[in-house]
């Protein structure tokens, strides 16, 4: 979908205490930015993934005791794609892993599941000094 000067597509960031309660403003941030980009093709798969990946490094944080800000950064890339970015500081790397029909049932634990069946693409990656990591994910494009 071509870029107008009426549908801008701006990138942008937000950085949040480790809380569940902002994995609502994650995602709402998120749909803000498919709005004005007018593309509510990507809104379920990218707000599903959002909280996804959002609630991952929230729960994270929250079990080691890190107490640094999560990072959200989206972006606009080529051909209409929409890359979402989601640091934390807490230690470890997630990895998916293959789910049981229970746990694929169950209310969580499936978040890099979710991500490395719906995504375009996806990757976790180590950042800093520390030991942080970013998770991120991409819809749109090719694989969409």
């Amino acid at each position: 979908m071509p870029t107008s000067p009426e549908h801008p597509r701006a990138d942008f960031s937000l950085v949040f205490p480790p809380d569940p309660s902002w994995v609502r403003t994650a995602r709402e941030a998120v749909r803000t930015a498919l709005h004005t980009a007018d593309r509510p093709d990507l809104a379920d798969t990218a707000l599903l993934l959002t909280s996804e990946a959002v609630t991952n490094a929230v729960t994270a944080c929250r079990r080691s005791g890190c107490a640094a800000p999560v990072t959200l950064y989206a972006e606009w890339g080529a051909l209409g794609t929409l890359r979402v970015l989601v640091s934390d500081d807490a230690p470890g790397m997630p990895s998916p892993r293959a789910l049981t029909r229970a746990e694929a049932e169950a209310e969580n634990g499936r978040g890099l599941f979710l991500i490395d069946n719906c995504a375009t693409e996806w990757g976790v990656c180590h950042h800093g000094p520390g030991p942080g990591k970013a998770v991120w994910f991409q819809v749109g494009g090719a694989g969409s």
